[in-house]
């Protein structure tokens, strides 16, 4: 009786250790299965896991009927970079780039504030009815027609070439800047739609309300009720 006791323990010893083998094996497949597509292009990833998938599979089959049976792993998602907002996207950097352009050629030799202030200009011209309502509208409004363009540097006949790649990272940082808060974080120009130089006395600026002058550039905005 103690013998046959014996025999009856080894063989529920052995029957927990084979469950604990496929056990084991079951998760080391699944375990496989999942990470070998992620590190497919390591030199000895594919014989590796070809090598371990068989034995998981051999050691599994009495465990199931057949290998339909067998728990499905779902194959790895492709992440794919969203697109959607690319023609957005564009679209920001043509603006930021006339922006840019008409901060560098019309104050590139003022301080920070005066080519904010420039900036700001813009910007406000673009909510002002009968005005384009892009940037790019904005600063080449007119600039077809000799004497209709709205900002010298777009009619002036001289290359819009950039030979002073610091003012332009500096005209760029402050375009960036005015277009994220659209020129009302600390505004410097008073609501101004409209500037020249010092040096200059245009017949429109006798028809304006003054409202700042900064570096060599004085501003302007229409008076209550007038939109030019």
């Amino acid at each position: 009786m103690a013998k046959s006791y014996g025999i009856w323990a080894r063989l529920r010893r052995n029957n927990r250790i084979m469950k604990a083998a496929l056990s084991g094996s079951l998760l080391y497949a699944l375990t496989v299965a999942v990470a070998a597509p992620l590190f497919g292009d390591a030199p000895t990833a594919d014989n590796s896991a070809a090598s371990y998938a068989s034995v998981a599979t051999l050691a599994l089959r009495p465990a199931f009927m057949n290998v339909a049976e067998a728990p499905q792993v779902p194959s790895p998602v492709t992440i794919v970079r969203d697109l959607v907002n690319r023609p957005a996207y564009q679209a920001y950097l043509r603006e930021k780039n006339c922006l840019t352009t008409a901060i560098y050629h019309e104050a590139r030799g003022e301080s920070a504030i005066g080519q904010k202030a420039v900036a700001e200009v813009i910007i406000a011209r673009t909510r002002v009815p009968g005005r384009p309502r892009s940037i790019c509208g904005v600063v080449y409004e007119g600039s077809h027609r000799k004497t209709g363009c709205q900002f010298s540097f777009t009619c002036d006949g001289i290359s819009d070439r950039v030979r002073d790649w610091g003012s332009w990272r500096e005209a760029q940082k402050i375009a960036v800047n005015v277009m994220r808060t659209g020129g009302k974080d600390n505004p410097v120009a008073g609501g101004a739609t409209f500037y020249h130089a010092d040096y200059v006395s245009p017949r429109w600026a006798s028809r304006m309300v003054k409202v700042a002058e900064i570096g060599t550039h004085i501003f302007y905005r229409p008076p209550p009720g007038r939109n030019l």
